[in-house]
């Protein structure tokens, strides 16, 4: 049984198929739909139904939206590591799943209650307890909810826990085995039989070396649970060094191999057991192997002398080889965890992908579940099509308030970080789950390669690596407190998003909830997009970039397939000139820079009032001024004001905050929130983006769409500048408004 997910992901037979159908979980948990195995649940979820499993808003969303999302255990909170660094690594490695793509979902027990998803409050809880928690496998489970109890979740029980609610990679340290000596006491870890029968992927760095891991081997093979390593050869891990000496019968090389297994065996062949892929420890810490080795066989002989047994044993082995090692042993336990998470979260990504990119996902079965009819005529989530530029992007930043413009050297910090206004929108709604397909163009350097293992969490499935080409460059020279004084950019590459690459997606395109274009590309790509996007009644964001390319789209016809556009007053400025064929340079713009709310309002009026006559919806950013919506209804366009959310410190950066309002936006567009709250979210997102170096924050995640986050955002509602405003002969220019 343990070859079949093997050899079907090799794709040595050919998978069944069958339609997809919409699952719901327990009725204790309302609205937790999905498309595929994820949701639907065993038999053994009936002694669960009694509402003592609580996701968490952010996990039980991203389950019901098909986003991929990793299961954490808590007994390194609990029993594993000392306060506060046990703390401490927990938050880290939920950051390191979320830096990745995913939502963490850290499993424990809160007095009797399941919790999936722990919060920071409950993760403290459980953390800085010194007594009254409990170690809790799957046969402890049951006490500890009828006693109310509270603990950490091993291997055994998260992995439960994680399938009964339909998530598929579990990222850990290391898992239990067979004990040394077991051939006397019997002593084998739980976690062993739950890996042959709960279709979970567990993703460690292999087996605690405490243990006898060639009898821990055979004991899997027993179960039928299929063992991989992660690398390129099959040498199996031993949690503190990289090889055992022992040899698995199977690897993956790399994500997607990893992916493409763990969907074979569980959406093709339906197989009930799990799969143990073993993680070697990263080199800088393998060197460290030897000495912590020594320290756990000191550790092994003195729990024997004290005739310490059970789940006892190893918590105190841990502990007295942490004594041993001066701390060393605590630090690459912390690392290997964080590793573990990010290869797990690499490979839920690229499990998701594969899920949601088959449009025939199989129905796991064999556990019982309702199934609620899908009225859609396909069950495949709509996403986002993102066509623009990728920008390898250097931030020179003024470490004093004068620039020195005589020749001499100013003194500040320069750091790279990612950009391109097509790049960005990809990156942002990437991280709010939207998954985009991002369309664009690299050269075939360098800077392409950073680009590529930087963004393993999107799809870059449309980005092209051309051959005798640059990868666009940007150094923007910033001030003191951040604004942009001055910017060189490299950018021919993007004039290679040809139509003839936007032709090449059509079929995602056909499919997408909406073409975000960013304005940087050529006029006829833009023009093709927009043909394809209006032939199948898909509607198109444009992000006009800056003022140079602001008024190329009124060029075309294209300008008059947009349905949102976002500009700044500058690039309004452009685009309204474009409309009355009165082109603007930037000598003409008139500046609102130092001008209170009520001018830069009534400045803005005419412009976007002319401008919403075409794009129905048009969201003109106004910096430390918010955001002046325009929106064109049936003979009425409708003007509101939404001021910007409050920094409580000084901005670090304002490159990327525009795009990240505007990604916040097009989630809230797709997801089919109201326009307020859609802006509400975005003004939201772009704060996050103004507090960090880097365009688009780790801190941008699912959570900020959340009903309660939204309604926290409720000093960010709009004002209404002109009530239903009926359009007239009066000339636009003259319109004036009092706020």
């Amino acid at each position: 049984m343990r070859f079949l997910g093997q050899i079907l992901c090799q794709k040595c037979i050919q998978p069944l198929k069958c339609d997809v159908l919409s699952i719901s979980w327990m009725s204790q948990i309302s609205c937790l739909q999905n498309f595929n195995r994820r949701i639907s649940v065993s038999s053994e979820t009936n002694s669960l139904q009694n509402g003592r499993i609580q996701l968490s808003e952010e996990v039980s969303q991203a389950l019901s939206d098909c986003k991929p999302v990793v299961a954490l255990e808590s007994t390194i909170i609990t029993h594993g590591m000392p306060y506060p660094q046990n703390l401490q690594t927990a938050l880290e490695v939920e950051e390191t799943v979320r830096d990745n793509g995913c939502i963490p979902a850290t499993i424990g027990v809160i007095a009797g209650q399941v919790h999936v998803g722990l919060d920071q409050t409950n993760m403290e809880r459980l953390g800085s307890a010194t007594r009254d928690l409990v170690k809790i496998s799957r046969r402890d489970l049951a006490f500890a909810m009828s006693k109310k109890l509270s603990g950490g979740a091993t291997v055994s029980s998260t992995m439960l826990i994680a399938n009964q609610v339909g998530i598929d990679v579990f990222a850990t340290g290391g898992i239990g085995g067979v004990h040394r000596g077991a051939q006397h006491t019997m002593d084998v870890s739980a976690d062993l039989t739950e890996l042959g029968r709960t279709p979970v992927a567990v993703v460690s760095a292999g087996v605690k070396s405490i243990l006898d891991i060639e009898k821990t081997l055979e004991y899997l093979e027993t179960q039928g649970v299929c063992v991989a390593t992660f690398g390129k050869d099959k040498d199996f891990p031993a949690f503190f060094t990289p090889s055992s000496g022992l040899r698995a019968p199977f690897n993956v090389d790399n994500e997607i191999q990893a992916a493409e297994l763990i969907y074979a065996s569980q959406y093709e062949l339906k197989l009930k057991n799990g799969i143990l892929i073993g993680v070697p420890i990263p080199e800088i810490f393998a060197d460290a192997g030897e000495e912590i080795e020594e320290a756990i066989q000191i550790a092994i002989k003195e729990s024997r002398e004290k005739k310490v047994v059970g789940k006892e044993v190893t918590p105190y082995i841990l502990k007295r080889v942490h004594e041993l090692t001066h701390g060393g042993s605590l630090q690459a336990n912390i690392a290997l965890i964080k590793n573990n998470a990010v290869v797990g979260s690499k490979v839920a990504w690229q499990l998701n992908k594969l899920i949601n990119n088959n449009k025939n996902v199989p129905d796991t079965t064999g556990r019982s579940h309702v199934i609620r009819k899908n009225n859609s005529s396909s069950a495949k989530k709509k996403r986002p099509v993102v066509i623009g530029g990728t920008v390898v992007d250097f931030n020179a930043r003024m470490k004093h308030t004068d620039i020195q413009s005589n020749g001499s050297t100013n003194p500040g910090s320069i750091q790279q970080s990612f950009g391109g206004v097509g790049r960005n929108l990809a990156d942002c709604l990437s991280r709010l789950g939207a998954q985009p397909l991002f369309i664009s163009a690299v050269g075939d350097d360098s800077h392409a390669d950073t680009f590529i293992s930087h963004c393993q969490h999107m799809d870059l499935r449309g980005v092209q690596r051309l051959k005798n080409n640059s990868t666009a460059t940007y150094c923007a020279v910033l001030g003191f407190s951040g604004q942009l004084q001055l910017g060189i950019g490299d950018m021919d590459i993007h004039q290679q998003i040809t139509p003839k690459m936007i032709c090449e997606y059509e079929d995602d395109i056909k499919e997408a909830a909406m073409v975000i274009l960013d304005g940087n590309i050529s006029t006829v790509a833009i023009e093709t997009a927009c043909d394809i996007s209006s032939q199948y009644n898909v509607p198109v964001f444009f992000e006009p970039t800056d003022i140079l390319k602001a008024g190329e789209v009124f060029e075309t016809e294209a300008y008059k397939k947009l349905m949102y556009t976002s500009p700044n007053i500058n690039e309004l400025q452009i685009m309204s000139g474009a409309l009355q064929d009165s082109p603007k340079t930037s000598s003409d713009l008139y500046s609102v820079e130092d001008r209170c709310l009520d001018d830069v309002i009534n400045f803005c009026l005419p412009h976007g009032l002319r401008l919403a006559e075409t794009v129905p919806v048009v969201l003109v950013t106004l910096g430390k001024h918010g955001v002046l919506l325009f929106q064109h209804g049936k003979d009425v366009i409708q003007v509101k004001h939404y001021p910007a959310a409050q920094l409580d410190n000084n901005p670090v950066s304002v490159s990327g905050a525009g795009d990240c309002f505007t990604s916040a936006f097009i989630n809230g567009v797709i997801q089919g929130l109201d326009v307020d709250s859609c802006i509400r979210v975005g003004l939201d997102a772009a704060k996050l983006s103004l507090l960090s170096r880097e365009a688009v924050p780790k801190t941008i995640t699912p959570h900020i769409f959340s009903q309660s986050w939204i309604k926290s955002l409720s000093g960010l509602n709009p004002k209404l500048i002109r009530p239903d405003f009926q359009k007239n002969p009066q000339p636009l220019k003259s319109l004036s408004v009092n706020i």
